[in-house]
């Protein structure tokens, strides 16, 4: 069995819902999506009809753009109850999500756990001398605006600092409540740490990448790999020993149709697990 993971597929693009729709099949391995496979319910639906036939099992984590509230979908739902229906659409083809109980795989170095988490981001990715409330503003004067700022809502909560928060207090008692010499493969769409949330062409997107909240969840609960998408740049960080994988695909113009999708799907890379657990 071979781990395989992937991210931002953004499949409201052509190009991207065309490569995947290609993908070959890969019978007997587990595929990770980190998150960002369109925006909303119908994209969600159609890409897990494309993936789950061509994988012995899929495991996700919604991304920002998974959670917009667009005009297509009926009814249109928003923050809480948009991510329960995206759930139950995972569930509805086997798909493993943030809300079932971590599975413990025999990967070839020995057995892990797949957490895959929801955490979402709370503004803390920002310089010290930026308050909460200027963060925004301080953002668009180097013209970086995200898009969650208009159409990703955090119903029920007040905030999507307050979501943030609760997410993350939810998965830290249940990592917590794992047996603490099994190694894990964390997964989330966000970055867990500041120092990897760094875009050089948009500097100031730091807010909508993450939380201070996770630092050092890699060291806490005993991580053997790391698995992220969101910046839209490929590559692995190594941190404590521990190989961080940013895994998306990204829009069109970012990768080469020329390729194929499937030499972009990322085998993820683990610490053997009594390195892990030293």
């Amino acid at each position: 069995m071979r781990l395989w993971a992937l991210s931002d597929l953004h499949v409201s693009h052509p190009e991207n819902r065309q490569a995947l729709a290609c993908l070959p099949a890969y019978p007997d391995d587990w595929l990770i999506v980190a998150g960002d496979v369109g925006h909303g319910v119908l994209a969600l639906d159609w890409c897990f009809r494309q993936l789950t036939p061509k994988f012995r099992q899929v495991v996700w984590v919604p991304g920002n753009h998974d959670l917009w509230t667009v005009p297509r979908d009926v009814p249109r739902l928003a923050g809480g109850a948009l991510y329960e229906r995206l759930v139950q659409i995972a569930r509805g083809h086997g798909v493993i999500t943030p809300e079932d109980p971590y599975p413990v795989v025999d990967h070839r170095d020995g057995a892990v756990l797949i957490a895959p988490l929801f955490l979402l981001y709370d503004y803390s990715f920002r310089p010290p001398h930026v308050g909460r409330d200027e963060v925004v503003g301080w953002a668009r004067q180097d013209g970086a605006v995200c898009s969650d700022e208009f159409v990703l809502h955090p119903d029920p909560y007040p905030d999507r600092e307050s979501w943030c928060a609760a997410r993350c207090e939810a998965a830290a008692s249940r990592l917590a409540a794992c047996p603490a010499d099994l190694p894990k493969v964390l997964v989330n769409h966000f970055p867990l740490e500041e120092q990897h949330a760094v875009l050089p062409r948009i500097p100031r997107f730091t807010p909508w990448c993450g939380t201070r909240r996770t630092r050092g969840w890699h060291r806490r609960y005993n991580a053997c790999a790391v698995v992220y998408g969101h910046l839209h740049i490929r590559g692995t960080r190594w941190l404590d020993g521990v190989p961080f994988q940013e895994v998306s695909l990204g829009y069109p113009r970012q990768w080469d149709r020329r390729r194929g999708i499937d030499s972009y799907l990322r085998e993820v890379a683990m610490t053997p697990p009594r390195a892990a657990r030293r």
